[in-house]
């Protein structure tokens, strides 16, 4: 079974645009597990421009479901996710002002330090996934590094899947089947959408996770919450 884990960065982003706590964002991961959803994941940013250091804190008290935490590996960051150690951490090779994950890890020229990171994170317990582009490659150094997991960067497939969805795929799913061969749990996300969800997974249905916010949190705005994550996880049935 896939399971959905929602991203609820952007409803960080709604409440620190006006101050206060409306919407709540401890409250919004809860209703979200109350929905339906597997797993809650943030990605506190050096900046707190939206996910800030006391979300994790709280969240990871309250929670039911699955944490997933991710962000690239600086310090601050991994004291704190060793700190309150969840289920995983996804690592992301973000520089501190970027937008948002555009790429993944070159796996093979940071092998070294991904390594001693993977090391320090499964020392605590901690289920370790490495954010990557579709290759072969990214995935074997991965491996090596230790990581149990990894997580396809989707962006390319969500926006090419209007155009060519089989062609778009193709990569995607040849990274995939390598994982399978070498034993590496598989996570998927960026852009997945109600729109290219059940074809990804469809073609990949071994996928352990995919994490979903920008496209859930905006489909909610119309339709709730509640109506939404099970539209989700109906294109995550086998």
């Amino acid at each position: 079974m896939t399971k959905l884990s929602v991203n609820v960065n952007k409803v960080a982003t709604l409440r620190n645009a006006r101050g206060g706590n409306n919407p709540d964002v401890l409250k919004v991961a809860l209703d979200c597990e109350i929905f339906g959803a597997q797993g809650i994941t943030v990605h506190p940013r050096p900046d707190e421009r939206h996910i800030r250091r006391q979300d994790v804190y709280d969240l990871s008290k309250a929670l039911h479901e699955e944490f997933n935490i991710e962000g690239y590996p600086s310090e601050d960051f991994c004291s704190l996710v060793c700190e309150v150690r969840p289920a995983q951490v996804t690592l992301v090779p973000d520089a501190p002002d970027q937008l948002t994950s555009n790429h993944g890890w070159d796996t093979h020229r940071h092998h070294e330090f991904l390594s001693s990171v993977v090391k320090r994170f499964k020392a605590c317990g901690i289920r370790v996934s490495i954010f990557v582009d579709p290759s072969k490659e990214a995935v074997e150094w991965a491996q090596k590094a230790g990581a149990d997991r990894v997580e396809l960067y989707t962006e390319p497939y969500a926006s090419n899947y209007a155009i060519n969805r089989e062609a778009t795929i193709a990569p995607f799913v040849e990274a995939a089947e390598h994982c399978r061969k070498l034993g590496l749990g598989l996570n998927a996300g960026h852009d997945l959408s109600l729109e290219n969800l059940a074809y990804f997974h469809r073609c990949i249905p071994w996928l352990d996770e995919v994490s979903i916010g920008h496209a859930l949190i905006a489909d909610a705005l119309y339709l709730g919450l509640k109506e939404t994550i099970p539209l989700y996880l109906k294109c995550l049935e086998d």
